[in-house]
């Protein structure tokens, strides 16, 4: 992988929420790897390392989740990043909260940043990380809220599993980081 994208909603209001997952997880990535996630360029904001010799860009799109697609074709435009070369980062309704599931490709879920990003690309075969957020009564108000009480225990061990599977992509190949984070509950 070339480029991490982690999909969110800029501004303090959203800051700590389930559907800033994407950010936080990038968040987490820059400080493990000591990087500044703060250059703006693409619809982003930016930042970069080596790792391996290979040079790593993570971002973090500012353009509201439903409009991720705008950032991310910008961001692989100016790159010249293939579809296989990048990671999506997001939240999953869908998973059970603690729970991640990489891909290779595949449809939006009812995600609408990835709805955005496909529609914009014309492509669904871009590899994604999702972190289950569990589902909520109402949609919008769920994933817009912070995590609950019972969750926020649970949050740190959350990212950092997330961070390292994005590690083990770029280390060690998709694959190998399917085998053992798609198998992996926290909580």
């Amino acid at each position: 992988m070339r480029l991490i994208i982690g999909l969110g909603n800029p501004g303090e209001a959203y800051r700590n929420t389930r559907h800033n997952i994407g950010f936080l997880t990038v968040d987490r990535l820059a400080d493990r790897l000591g990087v500044s996630v703060k250059k703006r360029q693409c619809f982003s904001l930016t930042g970069d390392t080596h790792i391996d010799g290979s040079k790593l860009i993570l971002a973090k799109p500012q353009t509201f989740m439903n409009l991720s697609g705008r950032a991310t074709l910008a961001l692989t435009e100016y790159y010249k990043v293939a579809p296989e070369e990048f990671l999506v980062v997001c939240d999953d309704m869908d998973l059970p909260f603690g729970r991640l599931r990489l891909r290779a490709r595949g449809g939006p879920g009812g995600h609408r940043g990835l709805d955005s990003i496909i529609g914009l690309l014309g492509s669904r075969n871009f590899p994604r990380l999702r972190v289950g957020i569990g589902r909520g009564p109402e949609v919008v108000s769920y994933v817009l809220d912070r995590f609950g009480a019972e969750e926020e225990p649970l949050v740190n061990e959350v990212l950092a599993a997330a961070a390292d599977a994005v590690l083990m992509v770029q280390s060690e190949g998709l694959d190998r980081a399917m085998n053992r984070y798609n198998a992996l509950t926290i909580g």
